[in-house]
């Protein structure tokens, strides 16, 4: 159960660095950090339309986010209280 726990923090870590990465690409009205990465803001990887593709792939990450925080607080609660009601627990954790 604990090797769970540790995965989906990593994968939540995971998350947020490159929801992080995908913000700080994004072009704002200056330009921003895409545009330190060379090129024209019209030329792109992905064609013309990568601002509405960051967006929206933004949006999605950003619900993700959501979603996980919510769900790891609940998980993590309900971790809490079952170590808090029997203590043998945090010993088999520890090993």
């Amino acid at each position: 159960m604990t090797f769970v726990f540790y995965l989906v923090i990593f994968l939540f870590i995971l998350l947020c660095a490159v929801l992080c990465l995908v913000v700080l690409v994004q072009e704002s009205k200056s330009l921003g950090l895409g545009a330190s990465f060379g090129g024209d803001p019209g030329d792109s990887l992905f064609g013309t339309s990568t601002a509405d593709i960051l967006k929206k792939f933004t949006a999605y990450l950003g619900i993700i986010f959501i979603i996980s925080c919510v769900v790891l607080s609940l998980w993590t609660g309900a971790l809490s209280r079952r170590t808090s009601l029997n203590p043998t627990i945090i010993e088999e954790v520890q090993h």
